[in-house]
């Protein structure tokens, strides 16, 4: 009897714990959204090993400016059993007889060579990896900006629909409430069966309307842990900021100021100017095609061999040999490789310059776009405001009358309507003028 009572204490520890858990799972703000995002994304993570990767060619770069060294060793063994008897020979400065069928020697030596100027081909080439890796790295603040506007808008988006839940969630209510009035009334025979199974429509319709703005949030939630990467079954919420009307009524940006701090400072369009620079490294390293390249060379090395009577310390001092020289390359007919090189990086150079364009213009109609949309969605706000609060008070008054019998199901049907719509176009203005705002301030970064 004992053990059953503590089972029972166990289960319910248990259950009381669970529910606190529950209750306290953990909710986020924007900020901890992006900075979770900046440090677990994979998209971003592999945007860094890229990054990685460039330096390494960077710094592989600069070191082919140093001479290169490097030692050789090669032992060989050689057996010949049928000698000719009484016949001997002069190898390599040694006197080999019949009498040696196997023999061994070996060679040792170390090489260096240094370009000393390939047209300046070598110094370029540092130029341009160091331009890759920054452009790298602009890709790598490109995704990280376009990962903070898409958290920013999913964040923005689940507000909106969490509030459009309390929206039909009241007007539920509401309904139901004509609903239980309504059959009261048919039950004294006041109201028609008729009149009656139009406000049980009405309230099946709220409750559809629940469920899907539910469904809603739920998906905005689940493409909001995908940015994460967020895998695990914990529920997942977002906070929600107290002074959202303050937020959707606080001043826009001008759309020029926002527009001149993008040009300046937005990760695509530093890009697309180190892709000019890109070209005109890359004119420089094919006009170098044609220049001729000076490189020196110096060698040193050794041998020996069993066929010898001397020891191998004396051997390896005997046989040591130095060398050093130079070598000048003079480019006379190339195929006309040098001059295709050049006219295509003119073009690269060209396409750079059309593209630095191309983004301006693209920048500018995005960013007048968001401008666009918080103007006017905050003018639509201010006058939502004042609708849904002439609707709530028509759609109050109604209820009172339809309470009473001086009005009947379809004007209460009508008033409710139009207090649904304006709610809803309430709620649509605010929190995309607060959407619009945000987006300015991503781009005015």
């Amino acid at each position: 009897m004992k053990t059953k009572k503590k089972l029972l204490h166990f289960i319910t520890l248990s259950i009381c714990l669970c529910q606190t858990l529950h209750m306290s799972a953990r909710t986020w703000t924007l900020d901890e959204c992006i900075g979770y995002a900046m440090e677990n994304n994979i998209t971003l993570q592999k945007a860094g090993l890229t990054r990685q990767s460039d330096a390494e060619t960077t710094l592989a770069s600069k070191a082919a400016l140093l001479p290169s060294l490097s030692f050789s060793t090669s032992q060989n063994v050689a057996y010949q059993p049928w000698k000719a008897n009484g016949v001997a020979t002069v190898q390599n400065g040694l006197v080999e007889t019949n009498a040696t069928t196997t023999s061994y020697n070996g060679t040792y030596s170390v090489s260096a060579n240094w370009t000393v100027w390939n047209g300046n081909r070598n110094r370029n080439t540092i130029l341009q990896n160091e331009n890759m890796e920054q452009q790298a790295e602009q890709d790598s603040i490109t995704y990280a900006r376009n990962i903070e506007e898409q958290i920013a808008q999913l964040y923005i988006q689940i507000l909106y629909t969490k509030e459009a839940i309390e929206v039909n969630k009241a007007t539920l209510e509401a309904a139901k409430v004509n609903e239980e009035r309504a059959l009261q009334m048919v039950d004294v025979g006041s109201m028609s069966k008729a009149d009656c199974s139009q406000l049980t429509a009405q309230r099946a319709q709220d409750e559809y309307n629940v469920v899907q703005a539910e469904s809603n949030a739920r998906n905005y939630k689940r493409q909001l842990k995908a940015l994460l990467q967020l895998t695990d079954d914990e529920d997942f919420d977002v906070v929600s900021p107290q002074a959202t009307d303050d937020m959707a009524l606080q001043p826009i940006p001008s759309q020029q100021s926002v527009y001149e701090t993008a040009i300046e400072n937005r990760p695509e369009m530093r890009k697309a100017q180190l892709a000019v620079e890109s070209a005109e490294i890359q004119q420089k390293l094919a006009k170098a095609q044609r220049m001729p390249t000076v490189s020196l060379q110096a060698a040193v090395g050794t041998n020996t061999s069993s066929l010898s009577n001397n020891g191998w310390g004396e051997q390896m001092k005997s046989n040591f040999n130095a060398g050093a020289g130079v070598t000048i390359s003079v480019p006379i007919f190339d195929q006309r490789s040098a001059k295709s090189a050049v006219n295509k990086a003119n073009i690269m150079r060209q396409e750079a310059l059309l593209d630095i364009r191309d983004k301006q213009t693209s920048l500018y109609s995005t960013i007048e776009n968001y401008w666009i949309q918080a103007t006017n969605n905050q003018s639509q706000y201010k006058a939502a405001k004042v609708s849904t609060k002439a609707a709530q008070d028509s759609y109050d008054l109604l209820s009172e009358q339809f309470a009473v019998g001086l009005k009947n199901t379809v004007e209460l049907q009508e008033g409710k309507t139009r207090l649904l719509s304006a709610q809803q176009s309430e709620l649509q203005s605010k929190y995309m003028t607060i959407l619009n705002i945000k987006m300015l301030e991503f781009y005015k970064k």
